[in-house]
């Protein structure tokens, strides 16, 4: 059902990369969500008037905020579809984010009026009356709930958007929050007094808001702003590495805009005896090459490194080893030796892991340190600093 409907509405469907194509994705899962939610709310609100569950006329309210949510992804889609402007000159990409982070708002307005009623049903108890009609209506709508989440993934996985996560997250937890109240009406069945409308509304609401605030945190860190997987650095390295003169990396940063909308920068190490030119022109390669194959859009620093010098590669072995002494973790770049009269500056940067607990003033003095014992005639000038990916 899934692929007829992405078939039968979404032309060139694989084309996913294309952000048009992504757009008619969204607009498809928004549409889908609205008509199947409105229907869905319209049936529980019948069950519910005819039972008198606090319950399910709760679900009904919450599929009708459902409704609104798909709504909120189908206009976020749109919007997020649009080109890059003067305004906007990175696209829109990031409305998806602000989709899914109101997405997550209305999902926690619905689970604090559902503990609201579900407080006052405790306190103020009435009867539920069974009906094997409602009974079959609440579980056909569970297994329409979880058709609308397998359609969602599906189409969620296929573009990578965070907007249609959160709509899966917020299916579950009707799942949940639904088969909860088919047991309540169940039970009413065999307990007529038994009074857990109430009760069982509190742990639907539960759901409902750990739901809503695992969107909300997942959301607000993708604009905050994420590191890329360890896949795309990994490519990314692999891929330059690959090119003739290129000796190493470092200084990768990689700006996220939107689900598959990257900006990254990135120094490139290459022997200082190569002709700028030929540097020139290959690093003009890798910058076209990497946004064609991979869809980022980089900028590449050209860093020259002395090979020729044999003074140079030693005092650069000697920074080496003093690094690895310190902690292995440690990685150097940018080395370069300025000659003086009575001393040689090494200057260089090195990379240290988050998580260290001395500052970074100290790391530097610790390394020049004993940079000294080791060699007096060499002073370290140390630029100490974290990865960004």
């Amino acid at each position: 059902m899934s692929n007829l409907l992405v078939k039968c509405f979404i032309k060139d469907s694989e084309n996913v990369n294309d952000a048009s194509v992504r757009s008619k994705y969204g607009i498809l899962s928004g549409i889908v969500g609205v008509i199947t939610n409105v229907i869905l709310c319209a049936a529980k609100f019948f069950v519910g008037s005819m039972t008198g569950s606090i319950a399910i006329i709760a679900d009904a309210a919450n599929n009708l905020s459902d409704a609104g949510s798909s709504l909120v992804t189908l206009i976020g889609f749109k919007m997020s579809g649009r080109p890059a402007d003067k305004e906007h000159p990175f696209g829109h990409g990031r409305m998806e984010y602000i989709t899914a982070m109101i997405v997550s708002f209305i999902i926690l307005f619905m689970g604090i009026e559902l503990a609201i009623e579900s407080v006052d049903k405790i306190r103020n108890p009435e009867n539920v009356t069974f009906s094997i009609v409602g009974a079959v209506i609440i579980g056909v709508s569970i297994l329409g709930k979880v058709w609308l989440a397998v359609f969602n993934r599906s189409l969620g996985k296929k573009i990578h958007s965070p907007a249609m996560t959160a709509v899966v997250a917020d299916s579950l937890s009707d799942i949940a929050a639904t088969s909860v109240t088919l047991i309540a009406l169940i039970l009413s069945h065999f307990y007529p007094n038994l009074h857990i409308d109430g009760i069982l509304g509190i742990v639907v609401a539960c759901f409902v808001l750990k739901a809503g605030l695992g969107i909300l945190k997942d959301t607000a860190n993708n604009l905050i702003g994420l590191p890329p997987t360890q896949e795309m650095v990994q490519e990314l390295h692999d891929r330059i590495m690959s090119y003739d003169y290129v000796m190493g990396i470092h200084d990768l940063m990689i700006h996220n805009y939107g689900p598959d909308k990257y900006f990254a920068s990135v120094h490139v190490e290459m022997p200082s005896d190569v002709d700028v030119l030929v540097s020139h022109n290959i690093i003009d390669n890798i910058e076209r090459d990497i946004e064609k194959e991979m869809g980022i859009i980089l900028v590449v620093h050209y860093d020259p490194l002395e090979v020729n010098d044999e003074r140079v590669y030693v005092l650069r072995e000697l920074a080496q080893s003093v690094l690895k002494e310190i902690d292995e973790r440690y990685t150097m770049h940018d080395f370069r030796v300025v000659d003086g009269p009575l001393h040689s500056n090494l200057i260089f940067d090195v990379v240290i892991p988050y998580e260290h607990k001395k500052s970074r003033a100290e790391i530097a003095d610790d390394i020049a340190e004993k940079i000294h014992a080791k060699d007096e005639k060499c002073f370290a000038v140390v630029n100490v600093e974290h990865s960004f990916v």
